[in-house]
């Protein structure tokens, strides 16, 4: 097995599960501190923002081959998603309790873009010299060549559709049947 496969195989049986896990497991840490009485509408707006921001990078992992394209926009969407934790952390951490659990899932949340970021550059190395080198960075950001199973794709995509999106739709509804915008 190459280096191209074991980093596929990482993202797909590592990265992915535990990325999708991580956001159940925020769900239900903002679900028990009652985010809905606390810090409401503002907080989970930033949930909708950081889940589409880890969307972007992730979709471009798995449907695009890895060339210097697809490592920028994995680039500006980790830039992204850290810079929305932090403004996400300094508005919830007026207005509610962050306990030592949701820290720690909110570590592997900022270290997974990270993580995938570094194996996409594993994949394909060529290419993150040639960002900083002389040589020309290929920006085409086409399909793979070879595609990550269907079966595997579709069940992905049913996890975060169930464990993600669902819960982050129930979170929202919480929050405006409480009508506290911006506690």
């Amino acid at each position: 097995m190459n280096t191209q496969e074991v980093a596929s195989l990482v993202l797909m049986y590592g990265v992915v599960p535990l990325w999708i896990a991580a956001g159940l497991a925020d769900w239900a840490c903002h679900r028990r501190t009652r985010i809905e009485r606390t810090s409401g509408l503002g907080e989970n707006a930033l949930h909708w923002v950081l889940l589409a921001e880890g969307g972007v990078a992730l979709f471009a992992a798995v449907l695009l081959e890895p060339d210097a394209g697809v490592l920028l926009i994995v680039f500006a969407a980790f830039l992204a998603h850290e810079l929305t934790t932090y403004m996400e952390l300094r508005y919830t951490a007026r207005r509610r309790q962050i306990r030592p659990f949701e820290q720690m899932v909110h570590s592997y949340m900022e270290l997974l873009p990270l993580v995938l970021l570094a194996l996409l550059a594993m994949m394909n190395w060529d290419q993150v010299m040639a960002l900083f080198a002389q040589d020309t960075p290929d920006l085409d950001m086409r399909l793979k060549d070879v595609p990550w199973p269907r079966d595997y794709l579709l069940g992905a995509g049913i996890a975060v559709l169930l464990l993600n999106v669902v819960p982050l739709v129930e979170e929202t509804w919480r929050c405006l049947r409480e009508r506290r915008p911006y506690a």
